[in-house]
């Protein structure tokens, strides 16, 4: 892995909340950290209810981590728009985060408990 990225496991439990619900709840987080960017907390897909989630036409390029699948957020309360990304085909360099999902803080609760 380069030195722009790094994975490793995030320390605790996690949970993801929104709408009043709790989506997903872990202890097998992992913290990415690129660059000078804030941590991001990816999930495995596994501690997550995929129930809540669509996938959305959006998708990202990013060149350390490679093509990103965007999901709507389905909700009682309404729909939040690409409110969670995964890397279905990871670059090699992190392949690590194959299988887990992340979040828009913007949109939903990322939590250590």
């Amino acid at each position: 892995m380069s030195d722009y990225i790094k994975i490793r496991p995030a320390a605790g439990t996690w949970v993801v909340r929104a709408a009043g619900a709790v989506l997903g709840e872990t202890s097998n987080a992992l913290e990415l950290t690129e660059g000078d960017y804030p941590e991001v907390i990816y999930f495995p897909r596994d501690d997550i209810s995929m129930a809540f989630f669509d996938t959305s036409d959006t998708v990202s390029t990013c060149p350390h981590k490679g093509q990103a699948t965007h999901y709507h957020l389905v909700a009682k309360s309404g729909t939040f728009k690409d409110a969670a990304w995964s890397y279905e085909d990871p670059k090699d360099d992190v392949a690590a985060i194959k299988g887990y999902m992340a979040f828009y803080t913007s949109k939903v609760a990322v939590e250590q408990l």
